[in-house]
């Protein structure tokens, strides 16, 4: 028992971590977002809602400037405020960004934030066992190569994520009418949105896939789901 004593304190000291970072998350996001309210948009997450049954979807916005979208640990969907300028300034259509909120509606639908308290506490035993075992044959560098397989594994788990959440998108967006065109046309603008620094790191570390992947994914779904006229 006393063996695997170290890896069930990981195991511990990783749902502990995860329970403090959703908690800053959430004042976070508590502090600096609030309810979205662009009767433009609306028109486009009414049609999102009503495709899934519901009677609406309420968005946020917070407030920071980086483009990105966020499924929330307790299910709470947000756009940035960045995201939303791109949005107001004409760089990303309504389609498009009603695109991005059926994506993270595809991480709360699935249990993606759910799930990574799972990971994260997983790979936090994995990280402290292939220390101990790599630390007895190379001393000096176990942990750092322990932390490079722990974040290698991470990265294809996320990809796997947001693989599984565009194909969400797409079905709903299907259901909703609006296609996938507008999912791909705001993939192929990513780069430029994000400023992206994809080019300077191995694609096996991104945590999330290569952009032409992710349309390549699509089209292989879309091709499956929508019969051809």
């Amino acid at each position: 028992m006393l063996k695997f004593t170290p890896i069930l304190l990981a195991i511990l000291y990783g749902v502990a971590m995860y329970m403090m970072s959703a908690f800053r998350t959430r004042r976070e996001l508590d502090t600096k977002s609030s309810v979205l309210v662009d009767p433009g948009l609306t028109r486009h997450t009414d049609r999102l809602a009503a495709a899934l049954d519901l009677p609406k979807i309420t968005v946020h916005v917070y407030e920071i400037a980086p483009v990105n979208g966020l499924a929330a640990p307790d299910g709470r969907i947000f756009i940035t405020r960045g995201f939303y300028n791109k949005y107001r300034a004409g760089d990303v259509t309504g389609e498009e960004m009603a695109s991005v909120i059926a994506h993270e509606l595809g991480h709360v639908a699935l249990g993606h934030t759910r799930k990574r308290m799972i990971d994260f506490s997983g790979q936090n035993a994995l990280r402290t066992a292939l220390a101990v075992v790599f630390s007895r044959i190379l001393p000096g560098l176990g942990l750092i190569i322990a932390n490079g397989l722990s974040s290698l594994l991470a990265a294809h788990m996320s990809r796997k994520d947001e693989f599984e959440a565009d194909a969400y998108a797409s079905a709903l967006l299907i259901k909703a009418g609006f296609g996938t065109a507008p999912q791909k046309a705001l993939f192929h603008k990513l780069d430029a949105l994000t400023q992206s620094n994809r080019g300077t790191m191995p694609a096996w570390f991104l945590s999330h896939p290569d952009v032409q992947a992710r349309i390549t994914a699509i089209e292989t779904n879309e091709a499956q789901w929508v019969p051809r006229p």
